[in-house]
């Protein structure tokens, strides 16, 4: 199982490089069901995996303009705060054992994986249903109230789960801030990037890290989105965006049915 993880390791680049997101989608189940890496040490790895891989996606975009700084800072203010926080206070705080239904015990890893899913879902559905892009007619007050909010959020998120947020930036990105599909990738990264690596320092002398092998991992990871940002300058934005949609519809489906059936 572990060659397929390693394997599995450099899909997590490639679909940073395609889509600037999907990564810790991979990540987090990865670590879990392949390497049985316990979920919440599995979230933490995740941050420094996906944030170390991104920091080098987005510097490769950024050579090319396909970078929104300002977005990416403005997204990090409220962002990268929260993710910290998150993990330095709120997760430490968290019980292993959530509580009893029926007798059966809703752990901690559990409902991590479970609300993992079904945000990954909820993203994805708003991902394929809208096909449309509006023109931006946001005022710059709004602009920056809406980059502040969904930077909490965003940060919540990277912060509970260990995801990079690319499912929900992206969204957020193109949806409603109306960034072009191939500038959101970019820009998605550098958020990702600020976020996860931030939020890794709140887990650091919280939690054992393996740190040969999590290097090992992340190793990997980078050399599969320097193949990613080179295919995706073959790859048109209208079809990432949908088929972006359709992976974290399957992705998240499975992680669903793996928890609540399966278990």
């Amino acid at each position: 199982m572990e060659i397929v993880g390693y394997c599995a390791a450099i899909m997590i680049g490639i679909s940073l490089g395609l889509i600037g997101g999907g990564g810790s989608i991979l990540t987090v189940p990865v670590l879990v069901y392949l390497f049985h890496i316990d979920a919440t040490q599995a979230t933490s790895y995740s941050l420094f995996i996906v944030g170390l891989t991104s920091l080098i996606g987005a510097y490769l975009n950024y050579r090319k303009q396909q970078v929104d700084v300002r977005t990416a800072l403005l997204f990090g203010l409220s962002s990268i705060t929260t993710v910290f926080l998150t993990r330095k206070f709120l997760i430490p705080a968290i019980p292993p054992v959530l509580f009893s239904v029926g007798g059966i015990q809703i752990s901690r890893a559990v409902a991590t994986m479970v609300l993992f899913a079904i945000l990954m879902v909820l993203a994805a559905v708003s991902m394929i249903r809208n096909n449309a892009t509006k023109d931006a007619n946001t005022s710059s007050t709004n602009a920056l109230s809406k980059l502040l909010l969904f930077g909490v959020g965003i940060g919540l998120i990277t912060g509970l789960l260990g995801a990079g947020g690319g499912f929900l930036i992206i969204p957020a990105l193109v949806l409603v801030l109306h960034i072009p599909m191939k500038k959101a990738v970019g820009t998605s990264l550098l958020i990702i990037a600020l976020n996860s690596l931030i939020g890794f320092t709140g887990d650091i002398g919280q939690q054992y890290i393996n740190w040969p092998f999590l290097l090992l991992i992340a190793a990997i990871a980078v050399a599969g989105i320097i193949i990613g940002t080179w295919l995706s300058r073959k790859i048109a934005g209208a079809k990432l965006k949908k088929g972006f949609g359709w992976f974290v519809l399957a992705m998240g489906t499975y992680i669903l049915i793996k928890e609540l059936l399966l278990n």
